[in-house]
Protein backbone atom coordinates (compact mmCIF):
# COMPACT_ATOMS: atom_id res chain seq x y z
CA UNK A 1 0.00 0.00 0.00
CA UNK A 2 1.31 3.45 -0.85
CA UNK A 3 2.42 5.71 2.01
CA UNK A 4 -0.16 8.46 1.49
CA UNK A 5 -2.99 5.94 1.00
CA UNK A 6 -2.06 4.26 4.29
CA UNK A 7 -2.19 7.61 6.08
CA UNK A 8 -5.60 8.37 4.56
CA UNK A 9 -6.96 5.05 5.75
CA UNK A 10 -5.68 5.79 9.24
CA UNK A 11 -7.51 9.12 9.21
CA UNK A 12 -10.72 7.63 7.88
CA UNK A 13 -10.83 4.83 10.46
CA UNK A 14 -11.38 7.25 13.32
CA UNK A 15 -11.39 11.04 13.03
CA UNK A 16 -13.04 11.76 16.40
CA UNK A 17 -10.18 12.50 18.81
CA UNK A 18 -12.33 11.67 21.85
CA UNK A 19 -12.78 8.07 20.68
CA UNK A 20 -9.20 7.12 19.87
CA UNK A 21 -5.63 7.49 21.04
CA UNK A 22 -3.86 10.81 20.34
CA UNK A 23 -1.87 10.89 17.10
CA UNK A 24 1.65 12.07 17.81
CA UNK A 25 4.14 12.92 15.07
CA UNK A 26 7.64 12.70 16.55
CA UNK A 27 10.49 14.28 14.61
CA UNK A 28 14.27 14.32 15.02
CA UNK A 29 16.81 16.73 13.55
CA UNK A 30 20.58 16.50 13.43
CA UNK A 31 21.82 16.52 17.00
CA UNK A 32 23.71 13.87 18.96
CA UNK A 33 20.65 13.78 21.23
CA UNK A 34 18.90 11.87 18.43
CA UNK A 35 20.47 8.76 19.96
CA UNK A 36 17.54 9.04 22.43
CA UNK A 37 14.90 9.16 19.70
CA UNK A 38 14.01 5.47 19.93
CA UNK A 39 13.57 5.88 23.68
CA UNK A 40 11.30 8.87 23.03
CA UNK A 41 9.16 6.78 20.67
CA UNK A 42 8.87 4.03 23.29
CA UNK A 43 7.70 6.61 25.86
CA UNK A 44 4.77 7.61 23.65
CA UNK A 45 3.77 4.34 22.01
CA UNK A 46 1.66 2.89 24.84
CA UNK A 47 -0.38 6.08 25.15
CA UNK A 48 -0.61 7.28 21.56
CA UNK A 49 -0.48 6.37 17.90
CA UNK A 50 3.00 7.38 16.78
CA UNK A 51 4.61 8.16 13.46
CA UNK A 52 8.18 9.42 13.17
CA UNK A 53 10.12 11.76 10.88
CA UNK A 54 13.90 12.05 10.73
CA UNK A 55 16.21 14.37 8.85
CA UNK A 56 19.19 12.98 6.95
CA UNK A 57 21.61 14.31 9.59
CA UNK A 58 19.65 12.76 12.47
CA UNK A 59 19.94 9.31 10.87
CA UNK A 60 23.62 9.30 11.85
CA UNK A 61 22.46 8.87 15.46
CA UNK A 62 19.14 6.98 15.28
CA UNK A 63 19.14 3.22 15.76
CA UNK A 64 16.27 2.19 13.49
CA UNK A 65 16.29 -1.34 14.90
CA UNK A 66 15.53 0.05 18.37
CA UNK A 67 12.36 1.85 17.27
CA UNK A 68 9.03 0.32 18.36
CA UNK A 69 7.79 -2.08 15.69
CA UNK A 70 4.51 -0.18 15.33
CA UNK A 71 6.25 3.13 14.51
CA UNK A 72 6.73 4.03 10.85
CA UNK A 73 9.82 6.18 10.23
CA UNK A 74 9.66 8.65 7.34
CA UNK A 75 12.75 10.30 5.85
CA UNK A 76 13.37 12.73 3.03
CA UNK A 77 13.53 9.82 0.59
CA UNK A 78 9.84 9.06 1.22
CA UNK A 79 8.71 12.66 0.59
CA UNK A 80 7.93 12.13 -3.10
CA UNK A 81 7.99 8.33 -3.37
CA UNK A 82 4.20 8.12 -3.66
CA UNK A 83 3.88 11.13 -5.97
CA UNK A 84 3.79 10.56 -9.73
CA UNK A 85 1.34 13.10 -11.14
CA UNK A 86 -0.75 16.15 -10.30
CA UNK A 87 -3.48 15.21 -7.87
CA UNK A 88 -1.42 12.59 -6.03
CA UNK A 89 -1.05 13.00 -2.26
CA UNK A 90 1.99 14.79 -0.82
CA UNK A 91 3.55 13.19 2.26
CA UNK A 92 4.24 16.31 4.33
CA UNK A 93 0.62 17.40 3.89
CA UNK A 94 -0.76 13.95 4.75
CA UNK A 95 1.40 13.74 7.91
CA UNK A 96 0.27 17.21 8.97
CA UNK A 97 -3.35 16.20 8.49
CA UNK A 98 -2.88 12.93 10.38
CA UNK A 99 -1.19 14.36 13.47
CA UNK A 100 -2.92 15.86 16.50
CA UNK A 101 0.42 17.04 17.89
CA UNK A 102 3.95 17.34 16.52
CA UNK A 103 7.02 17.05 18.74
CA UNK A 104 10.51 17.87 17.41
CA UNK A 105 13.07 16.31 19.73
CA UNK A 106 15.88 16.96 19.36
CA UNK A 107 15.61 20.35 17.68
CA UNK A 108 19.08 21.28 16.42
CA UNK A 109 20.35 24.86 16.11
CA UNK A 110 20.26 24.45 12.33
CA UNK A 111 16.64 23.30 12.18
CA UNK A 112 15.62 25.98 14.69
CA UNK A 113 17.11 28.58 12.35
CA UNK A 114 15.30 27.07 9.36
CA UNK A 115 11.93 27.08 11.10
CA UNK A 116 12.40 30.64 12.37
CA UNK A 117 13.28 31.76 8.85
CA UNK A 118 10.43 29.87 7.20
CA UNK A 119 12.74 27.56 5.23
CA UNK A 120 11.40 24.19 4.15
CA UNK A 121 14.08 22.12 2.42
CA UNK A 122 13.35 18.67 3.87
CA UNK A 123 10.39 16.60 5.03
CA UNK A 124 10.50 17.85 8.64
CA UNK A 125 10.63 21.56 7.81
CA UNK A 126 7.98 21.17 5.08
CA UNK A 127 5.62 19.72 7.69
CA UNK A 128 6.31 22.67 10.00
CA UNK A 129 5.83 25.20 7.20
CA UNK A 130 2.47 23.55 6.37
CA UNK A 131 1.47 23.10 10.03
CA UNK A 132 -2.01 24.02 11.25
CA UNK A 133 -1.21 26.07 14.36
CA UNK A 134 -4.58 25.35 15.89
CA UNK A 135 -2.83 22.07 16.78
CA UNK A 136 0.04 21.97 19.31
CA UNK A 137 3.67 21.81 18.20
CA UNK A 138 6.41 21.20 20.77
CA UNK A 139 10.19 21.52 20.36
CA UNK A 140 12.97 20.25 22.62
CA UNK A 141 16.24 21.93 21.60
CA UNK A 142 19.64 20.27 21.91
CA UNK A 143 22.91 22.03 21.16
CA UNK A 144 26.24 23.15 22.62
CA UNK A 145 26.02 25.74 25.41
CA UNK A 146 27.60 28.53 23.35
CA UNK A 147 25.20 27.75 20.51
CA UNK A 148 22.28 27.92 22.95
CA UNK A 149 23.56 31.24 24.34
CA UNK A 150 24.19 32.69 20.86
CA UNK A 151 22.14 35.85 20.17
CA UNK A 152 20.68 34.23 17.06
CA UNK A 153 19.14 31.48 19.21
CA UNK A 154 17.27 34.02 21.33
CA UNK A 155 15.92 35.72 18.19
CA UNK A 156 14.89 32.42 16.67
CA UNK A 157 13.13 31.33 19.86
CA UNK A 158 11.17 34.58 19.92
CA UNK A 159 10.08 34.03 16.32
CA UNK A 160 8.84 30.48 16.89
CA UNK A 161 7.13 31.60 20.10
CA UNK A 162 5.19 34.12 18.01
CA UNK A 163 3.97 31.16 15.91
CA UNK A 164 2.64 29.48 19.04
CA UNK A 165 5.28 26.74 19.17
CA UNK A 166 5.76 25.34 22.69
CA UNK A 167 9.30 25.15 24.07
CA UNK A 168 10.54 22.29 26.27
CA UNK A 169 13.79 23.89 27.47
CA UNK A 170 17.17 22.16 27.45
CA UNK A 171 18.90 21.21 30.68
CA UNK A 172 22.33 21.75 32.19
CA UNK A 173 24.66 18.74 32.24
CA UNK A 174 27.86 17.34 30.73
CA UNK A 175 27.30 17.54 26.98
CA UNK A 176 28.35 15.04 24.32
CA UNK A 177 31.16 17.38 23.24
CA UNK A 178 32.61 17.31 26.76
CA UNK A 179 31.56 20.83 27.76
CA UNK A 180 29.44 21.33 30.86
CA UNK A 181 26.51 23.71 30.56
CA UNK A 182 22.97 24.31 29.35
CA UNK A 183 21.92 22.84 26.02
CA UNK A 184 21.21 19.14 26.59
CA UNK A 185 17.82 17.91 25.40
CA UNK A 186 15.27 17.29 28.12
CA UNK A 187 14.91 13.62 28.98
CA UNK A 188 12.41 11.66 26.84
CA UNK A 189 10.29 10.90 29.92
CA UNK A 190 9.95 14.64 30.66
CA UNK A 191 9.07 15.41 27.04
CA UNK A 192 6.40 12.71 27.14
CA UNK A 193 4.91 13.86 30.45
CA UNK A 194 4.86 17.50 29.30
CA UNK A 195 2.98 16.68 26.10
CA UNK A 196 0.57 14.27 27.79
CA UNK A 197 -0.24 16.71 30.60
CA UNK A 198 -0.83 19.49 28.07
CA UNK A 199 -3.22 17.41 26.01
CA UNK A 200 -5.10 15.97 28.98
CA UNK A 201 -5.40 19.40 30.62
CA UNK A 202 -6.77 20.85 27.40
CA UNK A 203 -9.25 18.00 27.15
CA UNK A 204 -10.46 18.63 30.69
CA UNK A 205 -10.86 22.35 29.94
CA UNK A 206 -12.90 21.55 26.84
CA UNK A 207 -15.15 19.19 28.78
CA UNK A 208 -15.63 21.72 31.54
CA UNK A 209 -16.75 24.42 29.13
CA UNK A 210 -19.47 22.24 27.59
Amino acid sequence: MEIAESLKLDMEVESNTSLRKPRILLAASGSVAAIKFANLCHCFIEWAEVKAVATKASMHFIDKAALPKDVTLYTDEEEWSSWNKLGDDVLHIELRRWADIMVIAPLSANTLGKIAGGLCDNLLTCIVRAWDYSKPLFVAPAMNTLMWNNPFTERHLMLIDDLGINLIPPVTKRLACGDYGNGAMAEPSLIFSTVRLFLESRGQSSNGSQ
